[in-house]
């Protein structure tokens, strides 16, 4: 089940990841930072 996370991030950044899901194999911007995190925790581990 997806549950909604608001979060606040720089505007900078926003526009990154608004210009990466648009081009890349994501399907939207939730897409994308879903998959980033996932990356992210995998590698702490």
């Amino acid at each position: 089940m997806k549950q909604v996370f608001t979060i606040s991030i720089d505007e900078q950044l926003v526009q990154k990841i608004r210009e990466h899901s648009r081009d890349s194999s994501f399907r939207n911007k939730s897409h994308l930072v879903e998959e980033a995190i996932k990356k992210f925790l995998e590698e702490r581990q």
